[in-house]
C-alpha cells in the first residue's frame, strides 16, 4: 500500500519528474482527463506519477516511461479524480473504518471527511482516535472532523461519554483532523449556548472548518442566526428552498443521499431549474448501511442520481470533487487530477453511467471492475471498545410495559409517525387502548412500542413511547444498540415479550440488532466495536444486514429502508419528536414532554 507523503516533502521529486529528469513510477496513456478545473475533457492525455502523487498532465511524453515504470493504457477511458464524500459517519456503515475503505474504494470513493460522533458518543475522545489510527491503515485518505455535540442534547440523552472545548482544541492539534463536526444543536447555537460558542470559536481561531446540521425547516431568524455563528456547511436539507437559502447565505449546501434520507433529487433544483452556481454545492452520503453500498454504491450513486436529474455529468462530477476539495481547504491534495495532487484516479468508461473499471488511490491500483485489490492490514480495537454493552441483567416484558392510571378505555398519546425517505418525523396525539392499566396499542392500527435502554452505565433507565408508520401488525421485535447518537439499546415491538428477547440478544452479542418474531430470532448482526461496527467484510456484513431487512418486509413492513429509518427515532436534534432514556422528546421546543398529551387536541 502507498503511503501518503505531504507535498512539502516531494517537491523535488516531482519537479524532476515533470522536467524528464527522473522517470516516473506509473504513466497514464491515452486517457482522456475529466479537468475539474476548467470543465474541460482533453483527450489524448499523459498522467505520470511519482509515488503516491502526479507530477505532470498533458500530452505524451515517452521520455517519463523507463524499464521499471508502470505503463496504464487508458485506452481512451475517461480519466476523473478520486471522488470525495463530504460529510460520512463510517459507524453507520456498520463497519469499522478498513471494512468502509473495502466497500466504497472500488466504488470509486478515494477520500472522506468523517464524523466519528457515534464512537465518541460511546467511548468519547478515545474512540476518536482509535478510528483516525486505523484509517491510516487504509488506502483511503480519511479526513477527520472532531465531533461537537457529545452528547447531541445535554440533559435529554445519557451518552457514554462527553466532548467539551478542551477536547476539541486537543483534536484540533491532530495531524488528521480537519475541523468541527456537524453542530447538530442548532437551538443551542441560536440561543447562545456557551458551551458550543466556545467550541466553534475554538475551531475558527485555529481557521478550520465548522461543520453544520440545520435540520429544521424554519428558515427565518433562527436560521440566520446559525449561519451567521460559524457552520459553513449543512447536509439536512430536505428542499429546494433549503438548498438555496443556504447557497444564498455564502453556505456550502451539502446534498445527501443516504440510505433512508434520499434529498438529492429535490434539491438539484436549485441548479437546474434555478439557475444558480454549483460552486458551494457538494455531494455526500451521512449514513448508508452495508447493504446499502454493496446493492446501490457510495458517491458514484449519488453522482449518478445528480446527472439523472439534469445536471450536467462534468458539474456532478465538481460537486463531488473540486468543490469539496476547496469547501475544506485541502485542494492541494486531492479533488482533482493534476500535478502535485495524490495520485487518486479513476478510469471511467462511460462518464455518464459514471462505470468505473479500475480505481488508483495514492498511485496504487486499489480496485478492479468493482473488485477491491488492495490489502487492507489488520487493526485491534481495545478490549473496552468490545466490551461497551453494560446492563445490570436480563430485561423483562414488564421493562417495557407502560402504566396508564385512568378509569378511561383509551389514552390520548403523543406518537412519533414515520415520514417515508426522511429522517425526519412528525408529532401526532392519538387514542391509544388501555389494558389492566397499561397502554396496549393495536397492532391493526400500526402503532407499536418504544423503548430506549440506558446501556453505557449499568442504571439501564428507560425511556417509554409510541410509534407509527412501519406498517407491522404481526407480532415482533426489533432490538438494536445503534441508536443515534446516544446509542443505548432501542427496541420496538409490538409485544412486550418479544422486545425482551430481542433486547437480551443484543445484551449476549455485546452489540448490535436482533429481530424475533413468534418462532424466534428472524435475524441478527452482531456490532461487537462499540456496539456499532463489525470487523467482518462487506459482504457478510451486507448479508446479515439484507436478512434483517427482509425479515422486517416479510413481516409486513412498509418502509424501504426501514433499519435506517429505525436508528434515528433516538436523535433528539431533527424534528419532530423523538425518544431518548429520558424520555418523549419535543425537538421543535427542545425539550422532553410527557407521553400523555391530555391536553392536546387529537390528531389522526
Amino acid at each position: 500500500m502507498a503511503r501518503r507523503i505531504p507535498q512539502y516533502l516531494m517537491t523535488q521529486d516531482l519537479a524532476a519528474v515533470a522536467s524528464g529528469r527522473q522517470l516516473a513510477d506509473t504513466v497514464i496513456v491515452n486517457g482522456r482527463w475529466v479537468n475539474v478545473y476548467t470543465g474541460e475533457i482533453l483527450p489524448n492525455t499523459t498522467v505520470a506519477i511519482t509515488g503516491c502523487r502526479i507530477a505532470y498532465c498533458g500530452p505524451h511524453r515517452p521520455e517519463l516511461i523507463g524499464e521499471s515504470t508502470r505503463v496504464v493504457d487508458a485506452d481512451g477511458r475517461f480519466l476523473v479524480p478520486g471522488l470525495l464524500d463530504a460529510h460520512v459517519h463510517v459507524e453507520s456503515s456498520m463497519m469499522t473504518v478498513r471494512g468502509f475503505a473495502a466497500a466504497v474504494l472500488p466504488r470509486g470513493t478515494t477520500s472522506a471527511f468523517i464524523d466519528p460522533h457515534e464512537i465518541a458518543n460511546v467511548l468519547g475522545i478515545r474512540g476518536v482516535r482509535w478510528m483516525a489510527d486505523e484509517a491510516l491503515t487504509t488506502p483511503m485518505q480519511i479526513y477527520v472532523q472532531v465531533p461537537s455535540c457529545v452528547p447531541a442534547a445535554p440533559g435529554m440523552e445519557t451518552a457514554g461519554a462527553a466532548i467539551g472545548p478542551e477536547d476539541v482544541r486537543q483534536a484540533l492539534g491532530w495531524n488528521d483532523v480537519i475541523g468541527l463536526g456537524e453542530v447538530m444543536n442548532y437551538p443551542g447555537v441560536v440561543a447562545g449556548d456557551a458551551m458550543l460558542h466556545e467550541e466553534i470559536a475554538e475551531t475558527l481561531q485555529a481557521r478550520r472548518i465548522v461543520g453544520g446540521h440545520y435540520a429544521s425547516e424554519d428558515l427565518g431568524p433562527a436560521f440566520h442566526a446559525y449561519a451567521a455563528s460559524g457552520p459553513s456547511d449543512c447536509h439536512e436539507g430536505t428542499r429546494v428552498e433549503d438548498a438555496i437559502a443556504r447557497l444564498r447565505q455564502g453556505m456550502y449546501a451539502i446534498l445527501r443521499q443516504g440510505s433512508s434520507e434520499h434529498n438529492v433529487a429535490a434539491q438539484v433544483k436549485a441548479l437546474t431549474e434555478h439557475g444558480l452556481d454549483s460552486r458551494h454545492v457538494l455531494l455526500c452520503t451521512d449514513d448508508r448501511h452495508s447493504d446499502t453500498l454493496a446493492q446501490d454504491g457510495h458517491v458514484d450513486h449519488a453522482v449518478r442520481l445528480a446527472i439523472q436529474e439534469g445536471v450536467p455529468p462534468m458539474t456532478a462530477i465538481q460537486m463531488a470533487t473540486l468543490n469539496t476539495a476547496e469547501h475544506f481547504g485541502v485542494a492541494n491534495d486531492v479533488g482533482s487530477v493534476g500535478p502535485g495532487r495524490y495520485a487518486d484516479i479513476l478510469l471511467v468508461s462511460d462518464l455518464e453511467a459514471l462505470e468505473i473499471d479500475e480505481v488508483l488511490a495514492a498511485g496504487e491500483p486499489v480496485a478492479d471492475h468493482g473488485r477491491l485489490t488492495a490489502a487492507m492490514p489488520a487493526y485491534a480495537y481495545p478490549e473496552e471498545a468490545v466490551r461497551s454493552v453494560h446492563l445490570p441483567g436480563a430485561l423483562t416484558a414488564e421493562d417495557f410495559a407502560i402504566p396508564c392510571d385512568t378509569d378511561r378505555a383509551t389514552e390520548p398519546c403523543r406518537v412519533i409517525e414515520i415520514v417515508p425517505g426522511q429522517v425526519i418525523t412528525r408529532s401526532r396525539t392519538v387514542d391509544i387502548r388501555v389494558t389492566d392499566g397499561r397502554l396496549d396499542p393495536e397492532p391493526s392500527a400500526g402503532i407499536c412500542h418504544l423503548a430506549v435502554v440506558e446501556r453505557h452505565s449499568g442504571a439501564a433507565g428507560i425511556g417509554r413511547g409510541l410509534v407509527r408508520g412501519y406498517g407491522i401488525r404481526a407480532a415482533f421485535a426489533l432490538a438494536s444498540t445503534v441508536a443515534h447518537d446516544s446509542h443505548n439499546l432501542l427496541v420496538i415491538g409490538t409485544d412486550r415479550t418479544l422486545m425482551a428477547a430481542a433486547a437480551n440478544r443484543v445484551r449476549e452479542l455485546q452489540g448490535g440488532l436482533c429481530l424475533v418474531d413468534r418462532d424466534g430470532i428472524v435475524a441478527d448482526l452482531p456490532l461487537p466495536v462499540a456496539g456499532l461496527m463489525s470487523q467482518e467484510p462487506v459482504e457478510r456484513v451486507a448479508e446479515r444486514a439484507g436478512a434483517l431487512q427482509q425479515g422486517l418486509a416479510d413481516l409486513g413492513c412498509e418502509i424501504e429502508d426501514a433499519l435506517m429509518s429505525f436508528v434515528f427515532l433516538a436523535l433528539p436534534v431533527i424534528p419532530e419528536l423523538r425518544l431518548t432514556d429520558r424520555g418523549v422528546v419535543d425537538v421543535n421546543a427542545f425539550q422532553i414532554v410527557p407521553l400523555f398529551a391530555r391536553s392536546d387536541n387529537a390528531q389522526e
